[in-house]
């Protein structure tokens, strides 16, 4: 039985609960052979730009990256936080000094919109740094540089090559982008990405964990869209985010969904939200056709709305752990 506490003034659920939900099996084929086809590329590279969501900067760090690329022990390495505009960076000083204590020593936060911004301005600079001082062994006569972009998917790979080229060298879009997980299929080929000095980047496709730990890492992951939706199902995404917003005490999705006061009840806020929006579809019962709220057109505009940051900027992580985690060590 589900037990309920008052948190900022609301009447909620203490706990989220799915039964019967397995969200571990989110590893396509393609990701295993994008895997593989980084592996092959590593020679080639000079610096490898890990790309991942600034929203959830701890759980939404794929292991694998580690453990197949070696990242820092084999390969100069930054780790990009992309998608700032989005994250509640209060805490960024934690984040930081949580990723030096696992030996990241380049760290940077990117806002993929603004190409001009501070974060992506760092990168190119940053990359001729460590490249110059690292050991490039066969490719120690190269005058150019490569790099290789990996991360989860739907996290601003794509978006980051394409803002370094606007910022540059003046050019248009070279890599596809989208707003959903697996746009990038395979390894591309090489994209220059600026001019003085020479430098190229490998575009890949977004590799998920090959098993997500827990049910709560797996939600975070599905409400920043680096799951396929029809995975997870609107509805379970759409419920643990009111849960979230709830606990938080982030009530902004009253006024943004036309609510007379927040509630705790999913089903109470689409059916109500899709019938104030005049969100509907007909449906055929024993009577005829009749007009009823659309609360899965409900579900998916409640969801895009805080992907687009409507309800502001947020922090999925729980980063109180890993303070605990540093004072203890």
């Amino acid at each position: 039985m589900a037990t309920f506490v008052v948190r900022h003034g609301l009447r909620m659920r203490e706990h989220f609960n799915i039964k019967n939900h397995d969200l571990a099996h989110w590893f396509p084929g393609h990701m295993a052979k994008g895997m593989n086809q980084m592996q092959r590329k590593l020679k080639s590279v000079d610096c490898l730009i890990e790309v991942h969501d600034a929203r959830i900067p701890i759980s939404g760090r794929n292991p694998l990256f580690e453990t197949k690329l070696g990242l820092s022990s084999l390969k100069p390495h930054i780790l990009i936080l992309n998608k700032m505009d989005l994250a509640d960076l209060r805490e960024k000083d934690s984040i930081v000094s949580y990723y030096k204590n696992q030996g990241v020593k380049d760290i940077l936060f990117t806002n993929c919109k603004r190409p001009e911004s501070y974060g992506i301005r760092r990168i190119i600079p940053r990359v001729s740094s460590l490249v110059q001082k690292s050991e490039r062994y066969h490719r120690s006569e190269e005058r150019e540089y490569q790099m290789m972009v990996i991360g989860i998917p739907n996290v601003g790979k794509s978006s980051l090559i394409n803002a370094l080229r606007a910022r540059n060298i003046r050019k248009k879009k070279a890599a596809h982008v989208g707003g959903l997980p697996g746009i990038t299929k395979s390894v591309q080929e090489r994209i220059k990405v600026c001019e003085y000095p020479k430098v190229y980047l490998l575009d890949t496709p977004g590799v998920m964990f090959p098993k997500i730990k827990d049910m709560v890492t797996g939600l975070k992951l599905a409400l920043a869209a680096t799951i396929k939706d029809h995975l997870v199902g609107e509805d379970i995404i759409a419920d643990y985010l009111l849960y979230w917003l709830n606990s938080c005490g982030n009530h902004s999705y009253v006024e943004h969904l036309g609510l007379s006061e927040p509630t705790d009840n999913i089903q109470h806020l689409l059916l109500t939200a899709a019938a104030r929006n005049n969100w509907l579809r007909k449906a055929r019962d024993h009577t005829g056709v009749q007009t009823i709220p659309d609360v899965i057109q409900c579900a998916a505009k409640f969801i895009r709305a805080f992907r687009e940051g409507k309800y502001g900027p947020v922090m999925l992580d729980d980063l109180s752990d890993i303070e605990e985690q540093q004072v203890i060590k």
